[in-house]
């Protein structure tokens, strides 16, 4: 079995799985389960499709990380994790967003760090766009810049195909409002990071388009890494936390 293909295995089955940390809270009737540990200042985690703040963020130790001189906060996204699994496709793409604003609401929170892993690296930049007053500065992972027409459906089969699933239905056809416009990415006016794996189909995809739009973001390669397995490589949690 392809080392892709262990690493999905392990997703699917410890995709409700962790600890006793999940907290809770409801955001428009659907119940969301977050972390929120460490003291400083905050930063919000958001995860990738098929994941969870476990899978994402604890098991690799970028939780562990960051708390040492951070306040951390991760949800896990409808239909993930703890979380509820709504099938209302109103609950997932733009909801997405709102979702971490109201989580911050929830905790106090004005303003944070926020970081986000593929799927989440695309709410990432919708909630710049949408919530820049909220945003400290903007880490992105696995992702680039989602257009719109973009073509979703070749990531997700790139993603997917070894265990032959895809996302659930009603995300996929929400995906979409998470698309930022050349207008609002010129627009941005935060520190912006990216951090994308040498081996990631997202490179290609998305990241090389944003390169050309926005010069000024730093973009750093992981070595060596493909979508699937850079979140466990030392270099991206040591990027994630600088």
């Amino acid at each position: 079995m392809s080392t892709n293909r262990k690493f999905m295995a392990l997703a699917l089955l410890l995709l409700t799985a962790g600890p006793t940390w999940a907290q809770t809270f409801t955001a428009k009737g659907v119940k969301i389960a977050y972390l929120n540990e460490g003291k400083g200042g905050p930063v919000v985690l958001v995860h990738g499709l098929f994941s969870s703040t476990f899978i994402n963020w604890q098991l690799p130790g970028i939780v562990a990380e960051l708390k040492k001189t951070h306040q951390v906060i991760s949800l896990d996204l409808p239909g993930h994790g703890f979380s509820a699994r709504p099938l209302d496709k109103e609950a997932y793409g733009i909801q997405m967003v709102d979702d971490v604003a109201l989580l911050m609401d929830h905790l106090k929170i004005k303003k944070a760090h926020i970081v986000g892993y593929s799927l989440g690296g695309m709410i990432t930049f919708k909630f710049m766009t949408k919530y820049p007053e909220r945003v400290l500065s903007g880490t992105v992972c696995g992702m680039g810049w989602l257009q719109e027409g973009s073509l979703l459906q070749k990531f997700w089969d790139g993603a997917g195909k070894d265990i032959k699933l895809g996302p659930p239905p009603v995300m996929l056809e929400s995906i979409q409002q998470l698309a930022v416009t050349e207008h609002h990415l010129k627009k941005i006016d935060l520190p912006v990071k990216v951090l994308i794996g040498s081996k990631d189909i997202c490179k290609q995809l998305y990241v090389d388009p944003l390169r050309k739009v926005r010069k000024d973001w730093p973009v750093v390669e992981i070595k060596d890494a493909d979508h699937l397995i850079c979140i466990f490589n030392p270099q991206l949690r040591d990027e994630i936390a600088a």
